[in-house]
């Protein structure tokens, strides 16, 4: 028996089975795991984060569409300096995207800036317990402690059922989330 894997080997493990999805598979994903609808109630004006995939990340633009006709405000987050939170932006479909910092398509400086109330949130692994792996620099992790400071946000994680990971090794900062939906089911891990 071999002694457990490190996040970074998980982390490849993972990323080399999203990678190899076709889009025809990637596509078919993000439409199934819209099409079941998310797992928690949308209130009227409900600040909704998603964000823009990058690399092999499953699309959230189908569940964020189908929660926008719920009633739901959305946004997307722009990344700031490493260590720090998050800032959310709201967001509208129609509205175009600039690069940020990292090369990731976020909203201009000038829209309002907004506290979500669910952010759905990217990966690259994923365990049964709610814990994730995404690309070590933490954004997430520090971004969920900061903002639920002030209220709980309900975490997301998005991703193909392909980035299931048998047991990801959680640290003390690391923040568990609430589901993970994928394109096969929903996991609900918030305490019964």
């Amino acid at each position: 028996m071999h002694a457990s894997r490190s996040k970074a080997e998980l982390r490849a493990l993972a990323l080399a089975k999203r990678d190899a999805l076709s889009d025809e598979q990637r596509s078919a994903a993000a439409e199934a795991l819209a099409k079941r609808g998310p797992p928690f109630a949308v209130t009227q004006g409900m600040v909704v984060s998603g964000y823009s995939p990058i690399r092999s990340e499953i699309d959230p633009a189908p569940l964020m569409h189908k929660l926008l006709a719920q009633g739901a405000r959305l946004a997307l987050p722009c990344v700031n300096a490493r260590g720090q939170s998050l800032t959310f932006r709201a967001w509208s479909p129609h509205e175009r995207l600039m690069l940020g910092p990292l090369g990731i398509p976020e909203p201009s400086p000038a829209a309002a800036e907004v506290h979500p109330d669910v952010m759905l949130v990217p990966l690259a692994a994923f365990d049964r317990l709610g814990h994730r792996i995404g690309y070590g620099a933490g954004y997430y992790d520090y971004t969920f402690a900061h903002l639920r400071k002030a209220k709980h946000v309900i975490g997301v994680g998005l991703a193909f059922a392909a980035q299931e990971t048998k047991a990801i090794p959680a640290l003390s900062h690391d923040v568990a989330l609430d589901y993970v939906l994928t394109e096969r089911k929903t996991f609900d891990f918030r305490s019964p």
